[in-house]
Parts: structure tokens; C-alpha cells; sequence
């Protein structure tokens, strides 16, 4: 393969087109691509019509093949001779066609947009140093002709993710589809309530665009055909439109998998039907009948980008640790009802639904018993309408194919609903007088259209779902709209009491309106999943198990309206911090004592993932307190043990987590969480995998917990700390100053942007600012990288406009002094506005973002300075009053050098660090020093008291040892911070300040 890769990227010497399609053909062949040998699927010169030949052919794609593409003319007439084969080869075949145009080095993919072709993704061959294995992943998600293909994780990111050619092909031609008829009222309609919804779930954090609905579209529509072929239904057979309509599963007994919602507008509009074909073509090369895992999990993941997924607050729990919790928290599951009210993409569900059946089989219930038991015993809900599609297909996969197809099942309903668990605004008004009532808003008659049904058929979800999918389906077939259709056949089938009749004869009255005047949309899957949660929250339905991981949103990107009820909610439960700290707290917290108030029964137990904060963070005292004394129902609950898991390497969630397990009690029976934990550390295999895999590669030690709350003493050096300025972005402010040969006038330099790696979009692809600045405008900034523990590297450049001893506006009359500053703000300022994402802020105040610059101005002659994050805390004096210390460091005035060698020798002991290490905010490290230092009770330097004198002594040793080594300025400051602490180490007063500090601070 390698041999013929490289022949076919070769020019070193002559060939004809002939012999290249020859040797493109056998590539196709040698290739694990499921071509056929024969000849059949991989075809020559094949006629197109109009005396025109496609180079090669193979499955729905057409190949042309050029000797050089090179010129920009040689690839517009190919282009141009490929879109007439495509278009006539997919108006022949009714097929969707992909095109391909390849010289052997360039493999451009191409597909039709109107009467055009659009150029999708490129690959290039390079000569001898081609990868057969990329070109490999890049042909198949073309050619989709591979079959049998195990749905892993890697498996599943290769071919469908965002990086895939299948991806871009099927996103590419669902964003046409979308373009072509976004103002139809279909797509309008649908569009609108999908953003309605993840506005509410997700608040500011949710960007409503065009492109996340695609992408959402796509991801729903794939796990509808995903859903068919786990049932072995050949997806390639079927009418697109009943792919994405779910008629199959109703045909087979299987309710709430696919069913009609947001996301079925592409069965609706034009074009659509060859869209779902070639979706599903793509889709059946796996075999999804072996899973063994959350795969639609990693589908999502691969598709939706990491930034989005962080700032939505989308954390997934990965399957050995849902396994695991799973394995922990249910204890019985036949008779334990467990309830996940943020299922996500259904993690926990797939391993509740496995340990149930496990469960079934060893007491030997039949097939047709355990799963008509089992929906009433594992369910979820989510407020996400991706993540609900993605959890019912998830929920059949944990059922597997064989049970599905078993024949002496009964009919199945999957219990995973589209709902607001939280319930904001809370909604039991819905359940009146012993029967559900829903509004469905005034008709043409201006009189109210109620859908009601009595409140215990709620207690069958199979039932009930059947039942209103039932009358859906009637009230959208043709008829006299007169006369209503009989319902005596579902009334028998479904054994409705005769009671019961005259309310749902109201309903199926009402539905059938909303369908005759256009407003019967998605009532169906409205009233399923609005019921099913507010249903659940009744005392007497309440479950046994509450298990999950609830939404990680930040306060601080809640809408105004949620930050107010996220308040009061909070409040009322004591679970409000307030203060500084505000912002820091999330839903988490409040979401998981909502869902035990409303869902979980007195004695049931509860799991739940939660940031590690939850643990020891000051904000979230409250919460640990386990009493949660709300008027209208208080809550208490008794923990029970903790997970603390930052340990982990590589961590499972982009930010620290934790898990809590605990059990709902009476109020005089309540207990805090514990101050020790259960602290996971270890290296998580690459792979994953199973809690079986991963266990060996975990160590568990019971360790304490410090509660940045439960420090009443700071030091009196806290008030005089600050953070340093914002100077961001940098590409407007950090400049080189290069040196030119012919000089510059004098008060005036050559600047221009400098770069680094860390930059991120917008700014890291923006062209450099240059301009001569007056010199005066030119200042060195410390950069927490600047700083090691007793030493400063180099200081950085920045262009600042601080004119004497204040920071000057865009629009002040003192810049008509200053040419050279003018045109660089002036510049600076228009990239600003054409690429920010605030817009609250002007450059300006950007820049002096909570006043982190100007409290710098006028400058203090000494100062002590630490870095703001490191995995051991770095501390040196600042003597250079001019020098502006950036974000990445903080710092305090002090007033002498003695003063500045007694913190120094303090804040680089090893001892310090070990102090403060459980206080420290953290990510996937504790890393995040901030002031968390000025906890402890660190006391004013005092040049009276010996042990003062001692440590600046001490001090004035240690500065001498590193002033005195020899090292490259330009390696890595991690690497020159941990060579100074191991040379540190070494010496005797390092052990001397370690008693001295240790002494000081018990």
C-alpha cells in the first residue's frame, strides 16, 4: 500500500492520466475500502451521457483524474467537467454523487450546490511521506463502502467526527439544505422552539445560530437512523422519510426512540430525502449491534467543538466512572426505581438499563417481563433536546439487539423525556383534579384548546406514550373534518376504563382541531415530555435512586432573568453564598437539591458528579451543611462518602470533579459532609474502557478536606494584595522593538506586534500592528512566566498609553501630542471593534479592566510579587517602580528590601505551598495560587521579633545562591523554577525557614 501511495504521488517521472486512473484503481481495490475484487464497484471510463466518460467510478463517487494540477486553469475546467458527470450521474440514479478530483498528490471533494459543484475538503498525498492510513480515513468517509465497521470510540471519531471528510460531506450538504429553505414555515417553526429551549437550559452560555442548529440537526438525525440499524433494519431499504418518523418503531412496538420534533424538517423540505440517504449510507457502514458503551457520547463530543461543549456547561461523565457509580449506587435494582434528571447523551442510563437486566436474568425473569418492568424502573430526563435523542438511542443500545428482536416480547417503550427537571418556575398546576391538563393555547374560535388525560394512566409510561402517539397518528390522517375517527379500537387495544373516555374523547376532539388549523406541530412530543417530569415529582411517584451529573452552569453566564431565580432558589435553600464568591457558584448545586426535594422519596439515595469545589470551596458551605430548609418543603439529606477525583490523570472533565453520594432523611437526621474523602489518583488509560480496565490504574486513599470557609484568621497583608492588569488582546499591546540601521529620530522606536503561541481566535491570525511610537509609550511588563522564586527574567515590551501618571482614553485631546501613539491606538482600537466579543467594552476599558492598570499608576518604589498560578508557589522583589506587572502575576507594596526577603523567604518555602495546596482553586491541577497565600495568618514584618530578622537572613541567603546560577534566560520557566527549588533544597536554610514557618503559622 505504501509502494503504490508513493508511485501515485510521484513526478519524477513522466506517466499518462491512463496510467495514473489505473494505479488510482488499484489503490481503491488494495484498499480496505469493502470494494469489490470483480471489478463490479470500481469502474473506467464510465459513460455519463452526452459522449462524456467519468475517469473512475466507485459507489456514488465520480473521480477525475489529471496528470497536474498545478494550474489554476487546468483545475477550473476539471472542475467544471466533474460537476457535469455528478449532476448527470445523480439525476440518473436519484443518488446523492460525491465528486473527487485528484492528481495523485492533491484529492480535492467535491458536491453539488445548485447547478455548481462546491469544493468540501482537501487532502494532500505528499511524495514519499504520504500517510496510507489518513488518505485511508479521507477516502472511506467518501466512498462510505466499508461495512462491518465496530462502532469504537477511535472508530467513531475517525469516521464521523468533525475532523472526518463524512462530517464535512454531510454537514456540508445539510447547511445547502438548510440555506435553500430556512423561510419555510416548517423550518421556521421548528428553529424557533429549538432556541427557545436551550436558551432556557442553558442561558447566556447558548449561542443561537444557524450553524449549532445544523450541527444539532445532524447529530439528531444520525441517531435516528443509528437507532434502525441497532434493530438490524436495513436503513438503505426504507423511505427517508419514515428513517426520520420513527413509523418502523411504532410497526414494531417500540415507542419514544424516533419520533417526530425539532429536527425532522429535513424529511419536509425539498431535497431532504437524498440528505437522509446518503446520511444513512455513511452511518450503516458500522455494526451497531456490538456496543458496549455510551458511543453517541463520543459521536456528540466529536462533532460539537471542546469550547462549545465548556461553555454550554456540557461536561460527560466518562463510562468506567458512570459504570462505577452506577455499580455503587444501585444496590437492588429490581426493585429500585432510579431516575437521572440530567441524562445528557444517557451515560448512566446505558449502565442502569445493563444492571437491570443483569439483575433479570440471574432471577430468570423472561424477555417480555424484564423490559416491560424496566421502564418503570429506569428513567431519565433532560432539558436538552440533542442529548434526550441521543439518550433513547443509547437506551435501546443498552438493551441490545437480541432482546429487541426477541418474539415473545411485548411492546417497549423507551422512558427518556424532553424536560425542564430543575422547574424553575414549578409547575404541579399542571396536575389538577386528578387528571393532567395542558393548555394548547386559542384557535380560530378564540376559545382555549385543553388536552387533558386522567393522571393515572401517568403511572404506565409504556401506556400513556402509546396512547397519545396513538391519537397523534389519528388525528393527522386524512379524514371528513366533521367527523372524528372512532376510538373504540384504541380504547380496546390499550383496555382504557369507560370512565376514562369522555376526557380523552375531549383531547383527541382538541387535537385534531390544532391539526385542521395548522398548530398541531409536535403536540405529541409536548405532551409526553412535559407530563413525565412534573408527573415524577408528585409525592407518591418519587424514585429510589437519583444518579447523574446536572448541568455545570456558572452564575455569571446566566441570563439576567435565571441569575435572579438561581438567587432565590438558592436562598430559600441556604444554599446562597453571596459576596465575592457569587459568581463562582453554578447550578450544579441547586440542581441537585431540587431534584432530591422534588423527585427523590424519603430514605432513597442519591450520586451525583459535581465540580470538586463542592467539596472544600467556601461557596459551597451551605450546600455541604445538608440542609436545605425551603418553606414550601425543606430538605434534608445525609452524606454519605465522596470522590475526590483531581488527582486523575488525564482528568476525566476539563475542570476539577468530585462525586457525592448521600441519602435523603428526616429533618432531625441530617448530616454535613464529611471532612475526609475517598482521593482518587492514577494515570487513566489512553483507551478508557471499562471500570474492569481502569481499576488497576486507580489508588484510593481516605485524605481531609480543608474548607477555605473554616479559616477565620487572614494575614494583614491580604487588603494590600492585588492582581495584576489585563493586558489583552496582546497582539494590540505586546510588541518587539527591533533594530533598524538607519535609526529613528530621537523619543521615537519601531514597534511591532509580537507573537506566542497561547494566542487564541480571533487575535492568533490577525496581521501584526506596526508603527514608530514615541518612547515614553514603550514600558516592560512582568509576565507571570517573568518571575522565579528570588529573580526575574527579562521583563516584555508593551505599548501602553500612560501619559505621566495617568491612563489616557482613545478620544483624549493629549494623543494630538503623540503622532506616533495616536495612529497605533487608532489602529489598535479598529481591530478591537471589528473582532471583539464583548460589547460592554471598548478597548479602553479592556485595558484597565477593574481598574488592574490605573491602581498601578502612580508606581510604588518596591514590591513583592508572586505568580498567580504554578503547582508551587514563585516569589520575587520587584525594584523597578516603572515595570507593570501583568494578570499572570500578583503583587503588594512593601516598604523595605528586609520587608520583601521575610515574604520572599515565606511564600518559595516548600512548606507554604503544602499549607495552602488544599485551598488552591484548580482545573485539572491545584495550580491556581490567586490569594488563597493570605489565608493563612502570615503576620506584618515586625524587624523587632528574631524570627523576622532570622527569615530575611535566610532570605538574603537563598536570593545569593539564585543570583548566583548560571542558566539560559530563554529555556522554559518550569524548568528554571524547578532547578532553583531542587538547588534550594539543598542548602541548610531551606530547612531552617520550613521550622521557622512552620512555627509561625500553627
Amino acid at each position: 500500500m505504501a509502494d503504490l501511495l508513493a508511485k501515485i504521488a510521484s513526478r519524477d517521472r513522466p506517466r499518462s492520466e491512463a496510467t495514473l486512473q489505473a494505479d488510482i484503481r488499484r489503490l481503491l481495490l488494495a484498499g480496505d475500502f469493502g470494494l469489490s475484487d470483480d471489478h463490479v464497484d470500481v469502474d473506467l471510463e464510465v459513460p455519463a451521457g452526452g459522449g462524456r466518460r467519468i475517469d473512475i467510478e466507485a459507489g456514488y463517487t465520480a473521480i477525475e483524474v489529471k496528470k497536474n494540477l498545478g494550474s489554476a486553469r487546468v483545475v477550473a475546467e476539471a472542475e467544471k467537467q466533474l460537476a457535469g458527470y455528478v449532476t448527470a450521474r445523480s439525476h440518473q440514479t436519484g443518488q446523492h454523487y460525491v465528486g473527487i478530483l485528484t492528481d495523485g498528490v492533491q484529492w480535492h471533494a467535491y458536491q453539488l450546490q445548485g447547478e455548481g459543484l462546491t469544493r468540501v475538503t482537501t487532502y494532500k498525498n505528499s511524495p514519499g511521506t504520504g500517510d496510507p492510513l489518513a488518505l485511508f480515513y479521507w477516502l472511506e468517509g467518501i466512498l462510505a463502502t466499508q461495512q462491518g465497521v465496530l462502532p469504537t470510540p477511535t472508530e467513531i471519531v475517525q469516521r464521523l467526527g468533525a475532523a472526518s471528510t463524512s462530517h464535512a460531506l454531510d454537514r456540508a450538504m445539510l447547511a445547502d439544505l438548510y440555506a435553500e429553505h430556512v423561510d419555510l414555515p416548517t423550518v421556521q417553526v421548528k428553529r424557533r422552539l429549538w432556541a427557545q429551549l436551550l436558551h432556557s437550559a442553558l442561558g447566556t452560555q447558548f449561542i443561537d445560530s444557524d450553524e449549532l442548529f445544523v450541527e444539532h440537526t445532524l447529530l439528531v438525525n444520525s441517531a435516528d437512523i443509528i437507532a434502525h440499524l441497532v434493530l438490524g433494519i436495513d436503513v438503505l431499504d426504507l423511505q427517508p422519510a419514515s428513517l426520520i418518523s420513527g413509523q418502523r418503531f411504532e410497526q414494531a412496538g417500540i415507542f419514544g426512540v424516533v419520533e417526530q420534533d425539532f429536527f425532522d424538517w429535513t424529511i419536509e423540505v425539498p431535497g431532504g430525502a437524498q440528505f437522509v440517504q446518503s446520511l444513512a449510507r455513511r452511518l450503516a457502514r458500522f455494526d451497531w449491534a456490538h456496543v458496549e458503551h455510551d458511543v453517541l457520547k463520543i459521536l456528540y463530543e466529536s462533532v460539537i467543538g471542546t469550547e462549545t461543549r465548556k461553555r454550554m456547561g456540557e461536561y460527560y461523565t466518562p463510562d468506567w466512572l458512570a459504570e462505577e457509580i452506577v455499580n455503587k449506587s444501585i444496590s437492588q435494582p429490581l426493585q429500585q426505581r432510579v431516575l437521572d434528571p440530567a441524562c445528557g447523551s444517557g451515560t448512566f442510563l446505558f449502565h442502569a438499563v445493563r444492571k437491570y437486566l443483569a439483575a433479570a436474568d440471574v432471577r430468570g425473569e423472561s424477555v417480555d417481563s424484564a423490559l416491560a418492568s424496566l421502564s418503570r424502573h429506569v428513567i431519565g430526563v433532560d432539558l436538552h433536546p440533542v442529548a434526550v435523542a441521543l439518550a433513547r438511542v443509547t437506551y435501546l443500545l443498552a438493551i441490545g439487539r437480541e432482546r429487541l428482536v426477541d418474539p415473545g416480547r411485548d411492546t417497549i417503550n423507551i422512558p427518556v423525556y424532553l424536560g425542564d427537571s430543575i422547574q424553575w418556575r414549578e409547575r404541579l398546576d399542571l396536575f389538577t383534579e386528578e387528571h393532567l391538563r395542558i393548555s394548547a393555547g386559542h384557535g380560530a374560535s378564540l376559545l382555549e384548546d385543553v388536552l387533558r388525560f386522567p393522571e393515572h394512566l401517568l403511572s404506565d409510561p409504556s401506556r400513556f406514550d402509546r396512547l397519545v402517539s396513538n391519537l397523534a397518528s389519528l388525528a393527522a390522517k386524512p379524514r371528513d373534518k366533521n367527523t372524528l375517527p372512532s376510538l373504540g379500537a384504541v380504547f380496546h387495544r390499550m383496555a382504557i376504563a369507560e370512565e376514562d373516555q369522555p376526557m380523552i374523547l375531549e383531547t383527541f376532539a382538541a387535537m385534531c382541531r390544532l391539526h385542521d388549523e395548522g398548530r398541531n406541530h409536535i403536540w405529541s412530543y409536548y405532551i409526553r415530555n412535559l407530563a413525565r417530569p412534573v408527573w415524577l415529582a408528585l409525592r407518591e411517584n418519587r424514585v429510589d435512586v437519583l444518579i447523574g451529573n446536572p448541568p455545570w452552569l456558572s452564575y455569571r453566564h446566566m441570563p439576567i432573568d435565571m441569575q435572579k431565580l438561581f438567587k432565590d432558589l438558592s436562598s430559600d435553600r441556604g444554599i446562597w453564598h453571596g459576596g465575592k464568591f457569587a459568581t463562582h457558584q453554578d447550578l450544579s448545586a441547586l440542581f441537585v437539591a431540587r431534584a432530591i426535594q422534588q423527585y427523590l422519596a424519603m430514605g432513597g439515595s442519591f450520586a451525583f458528579v459535581l465540580p470538586n469545589a463542592v467539596l472544600d470551596r467556601a461557596y459551597y458551605a451551605g450546600f455541604r451543611s445538608g440542609w436545605y430548609d425551603d418553606s414550601a418543603e425543606p430538605v434534608a439529606v445525609t452524606f454519605t462518602a465522596t470522590w475526590d477525583l483531581r488527582r486523575l490523570r488525564p482528568h476525566p472533565f476539563p475542570r476539577g470533579a468530585s462525586v457525592i453520594f448521600g441519602r435523603r432523611t428526616s429533618s432531625d437526621q441530617y448530616r454535613q459532609m464529611s471532612a475526609t474523602t475517598q482521593r482518587w489518583s492514577g494515570r487513566i488509560p489512553a483507551s478508557g474502557g471499562s471500570w474492569d480496565v481502569v481499576e488497576p490504574n486507580i489508588e484510593i486513599k481516605i485524605a481531609g478536606l480543608v474548607s477555605t470557609g473554616s479559616l477565620v484568621e487572614e494575614s494583614p497583608y491580604a487588603p494590600r494584595v492585588n492582581n495584576g492588569a489585563t493586558i489583552f488582546p496582546r497582539v494590540l499591546f505586546f510588541v518587539d522593538v527591533p533594530h533598524s540601521p538607519l535609526g529613528f529620530a530621537a523619543g521615537s522606536r519601531k514597534v511591532k506586534s509580537s507573537r506566542s503561541n497561547y494566542e487564541k481566535q480571533p487575535w492568533k491570525d490577525l496581521e501584526r500592528l506596526e508603527g514608530v511610537v514615541e518612547t515614553e509609550f514603550i514600558r516592560d511588563v512582568l509576565l507571570g512566566e517573568s518571575l522565579l522564586p528570588y529573580r526575574l527574567l527579562p521583563a516584555r515590551r508593551v505599548v501602553l498609553p500612560i501619559v505621566g501618571q495617568r491612563l489616557i482614553a482613545s478620544d483624549d485631546s493629549v494623543l494630538d501630542y503623540y503622532p506616533g501613539l495616536a495612529d497605533w491606538w487608532q489602529q489598535a482600537v479598529a481591530v478591537w471593534e471589528n473582532h471583539r466579543r464583548s460589547t460592554r467594552l471598548t478597548l479602553g476599558e479592556q485595558l484597565d479592566y477593574r481598574r488592574k492598570l490605573s491602581v498601578q499608576i502612580p508606581p510604588s518604589p518596591l514590591r513583592l510579587a508572586y505568580g498567580a498560578s504554578g503547582m508551587h508557589v514563585s516569589a520575587a522583589v520587584v525594584e523597578d517602580p516603572r515595570v507593570i506587572l501583568e494578570h499572570g502575576l500578583y503583587y503588594c507594596t512593601i516598604s523595605t528590601h528586609d520587608e520583601g526577603l521575610y515574604l520572599c523567604a515565606i511564600l518559595n518555602s516548600a512548606l507554604l505551598t503544602e499549607l495552602i495546596r488544599p485551598m488552591m482553586s484548580y482545573g485539572k491541577d491545584e495550580r491556581h495560587v490567586d490569594k488563597h497565600i493570605w489565608q493563612l495568618p502570615i503576620p506584618l514584618y515586625d524587624k523587632a521579633r528574631p524570627d523576622h530578622r532570622r527569615l530575611v537572613e535566610l532570605g538574603a541567603r537563598q536570593r545569593d545562591i539564585v543570583s548566583g546560577l548560571a542558566f539560559d534566560e530563554n529555556t522554559s520557566f518550569i524548568s528554571l523554577r524547578r532547578r532553583i527549588r531542587t538547588e534550594l533544597a539543598t542548602h541548610p536554610a531551606a530547612t531552617q525557614i520550613e521550622a521557622i514557618v512552620r512555627a509561625m503559622l500553627a
